[in-house]
């Protein structure tokens, strides 16, 4: 663990060690990546050391896997059989649509800026849409800018036309029909079985999943765009029920401590997770940055993709082009920080 990722968890174990042996309420978390993930390691604990300090202990909560299949988050909370998850967007086409608005290419910023950004929109504008119908979102997460890794080299993403490449939606996904490479729709923790059967050519992904997903084994080339070919889209959510069974004033601490601030902080550790992925490829790989002619099919479809994508948002009923300013103005106001 490196000195940022420490120092992102410092104190988290102390903190639930003195509390959560005298809980009132335990709340069941749903993960679906390995322990490793920066996730598990770093958001989830300091969700329930927040969650237990807004309540005086009263709340804690322990993390429990495979309880669902990625796509399932959502419904598995919905239908009581967890109390809080971790949801990626584009694994729920149809019915995630504003989602897509921070995956675009082309937003400056980190992914603590592009994650308070995110919140904030939802805030404001995006969740009149109402697709979380069911369960409460309390924070939402935008992983590092996606990056493309493959089996074989390729010189320029003209190469890339006709590969096998997994997807896991959302504007991954536009952008993979795009570069008019073929996909193969499944979720991250199926990926090394994917690949290493020759199923799939290659992934999108942020740096973090490829390490500890063991993706550096099977996929030794990483191939980067300034600003990354899109973003990925999450949201922290909590059973209805659960917040119910609380109290009034202990699930209004709970939302209180989360938010925009848990926002932040989980983008943070998601760039944290970026570099160790990029660390990982590089002791035995290859990361390789694509510009100029070499991007130049990516480039031409960025304008296109962030068209569709405002038509997509906006055709939910809601004004997606104010959002779109949220979401720039805050990235703007924490790239100044």
């Amino acid at each position: 663990m490196n000195k940022t990722l420490a120092a992102l968890g410092l104190g988290l174990s102390t903190l639930l060690a003195g509390t959560s042996a005298w809980a009132e309420k335990t709340m069941v978390i749903s993960s679906w990546l390995p322990p490793s993930h920066i996730v598990n390691e770093i958001i989830w604990p300091e969700f329930v050391a927040r969650i237990e300090a807004a309540t005086d202990g009263r709340v804690t909560g322990k993390i429990e896997y495979n309880l669902a299949s990625p796509p399932a988050q959502a419904d598995l909370i919905e239908d009581g059989g967890a109390d809080a998850a971790w949801i990626f967007h584009g694994y729920n086409p149809g019915r995630f649509v504003t989602t897509k608005l921070i995956e675009i290419p082309g937003l400056e910023g980190d992914s603590a800026a592009a994650s308070a950004a995110h919140w904030r929109a939802h805030e404001a504008i995006l969740g009149a849409a109402d697709e979380h119908d069911g369960v409460v979102p309390v924070a939402m997460m935008v992983h590092a800018p996606g990056m493309l890794h493959l089996s074989q080299e390729i010189a320029s993403l003209e190469d890339a036309a006709g590969l096998k490449i997994r997807s896991g939606g959302g504007v991954m996904g536009d952008v993979l029909k795009g570069l008019d490479m073929a996909g193969v729709q499944v979720s991250a923790p199926k990926v090394y079985e994917t690949v290493s059967n020759g199923v799939a050519d290659g992934t999108f992904f942020p740096g973090d999943t490829i390490a500890i997903l063991r993706l550096t084994e099977v996929l030794p080339y990483t191939y980067r765009v300034p600003g990354g070919f899109y973003r990925g889209s999450f949201s922290v959510i909590m059973s209805e029920d659960f917040l119910d069974s609380v109290g009034e004033a202990d699930a209004a601490a709970i939302q209180a401590a989360l938010g925009e601030d848990f926002s932040a902080f989980a983008g943070q550790a998601w760039d944290v997770g970026n570099q160790r992925g990029l660390d990982a490829q590089a002791a035995t790989g290859q990361i390789i940055d694509l510009d100029g002619d070499a991007a130049a099919a990516f480039e031409t479809l960025v304008p296109g993709i962030q068209s569709a994508v405002i038509a997509e948002v906006a055709s939910k009923g809601v004004d997606a082009d104010a959002a779109l300013d949220i979401i720039r103005a805050t990235m703007a106001e924490y790239s100044a920080k």
